[in-house]
């Protein structure tokens, strides 16, 4: 069996590496899956996609063309996958539903606390040599009302510590997680948790429902000083909207992890060239927002845990057995 691996980059190849323990040939490219580069899975009968690959349609078809079987994505997330266009053409599909959920969720806690703590700008000064605390003043997490926006593994998990802040929890998701009460996660409306939240985390899949759930409405009903912590996907918030509302003074905060129009542009080095993306710029400029390059998922543990269910999804479909994590 031969796997073409897009988008590798040097912080998932050695796992890759070291989990390929039914020795299957494997062949890596820098790229990201696209049109330009699609017609390197030729010869292949799998290729494994990242988060910034292209799965439209088109490029479904020509992996079809190429003689390619099964797509094995390195992540959670399907919404840049065509399923639909797969499926009419035979070709199965993979994904890792879970790998290690602490890693998002603490990754986002620490979001959270080193906005709210002014650490970056505190590390600045002291750089410069400045003592001064005058503009480093930020607020006890205790007490505060913390709003979960999708309660699955990530949320329940980021609940949970949030909990152990001593925090008041609600939550909003189509499905309760059976675990709330113990922690004290209280159930409500999405409208009810925005008016009434402190801090506000996303951790709902991106689909058509989900799509720009936080809009210019649902950003009118949030508290003044509102912090929001987006460990999920980029296009769950309206980031047209979220520049608005960073204008006007009503957000306390923002904390993003991902970015509505993040390909292209997250994983790949852009130190010679100029980025010309309007709205990440805005964003960039304000001292309220903090921004990392969708690195949440990056720990040892989920790492590896990636590269085996990425083989073992693989091994399930030539030894044609049910894959457990086949998405159509």
């Amino acid at each position: 069996m031969k796997v073409f691996v897009y988008s590798i980059h040097g912080f998932d190849k050695p796992f890759l590496e070291k989990a390929n323990k039914e020795n299957f040939i494997l062949g890596f490219t820098e790229k990201a899956l696209n049109l330009e580069t699609v017609s390197l899975s030729k010869g292949y009968d799998v290729v494994a996609l990242f988060s910034s690959d292209d799965g439209s349609a088109k490029i479904i078809d020509k992996l079809h063309q190429n003689g390619i079987k099964y797509i094995t994505l390195r992540s959670a997330g399907f919404d840049h996958i065509d399923l639909l266009k797969a499926k009419s053409l035979g070709i199965k599909v993979a994904n890792v539903p879970e790998y290690s959920p602490y890693s998002i969720a603490e990754h986002g806690v620490a979001m959270l606390m080193m906005l709210n703590r002014k650490l970056l700008e505190s590390q600045r000064l002291i750089e410069k040599q400045d003592f001064r605390l005058d503009t480093l003043v930020g607020f006890d997490v205790h007490g505060k009302t913390v709003g979960i926006i999708g309660t699955g593994k990530i949320g329940f998990v980021f609940a949970k510590i949030m909990n152990g802040f001593g925090c008041n929890l609600l939550g909003y998701d189509i499905t309760e997680n059976p675990k709330s009460e113990k922690i004290g996660l209280k159930y409500t409306s999405l409208e009810t948790l925005l008016r009434k939240s402190d801090i506000i985390s996303l951790n709902c899949p991106l689909n058509h429902e989900t799509h720009h759930l936080i809009d210019e409405t649902e950003f009118s009903l949030l508290k003044h000083g509102t912090i929001i912590i987006n460990t999920a996907r980029g296009g769950v918030l309206n980031t047209n909207a979220l520049i608005k509302y960073l204008e006007n003074g009503k957000l306390g905060g923002v904390c993003l992890d991902v970015y509505e129009k993040e390909k292209g542009l997250f994983f790949f080095d852009h130190r010679n060239s100029v980025i010309k993306d309007e709205l990440f710029l805005k964003l960039r400029s304000f001292k309220n927002v903090l921004i990392t390059g969708h690195q949440a998922f990056l720990t040892n543990e989920a790492l590896l845990r990636i590269a085996e269910t990425t083989f073992e999804n693989i091994n399930d479909w030539i030894q044609c057995i049910d894959c457990k994590n086949e998405l159509i």
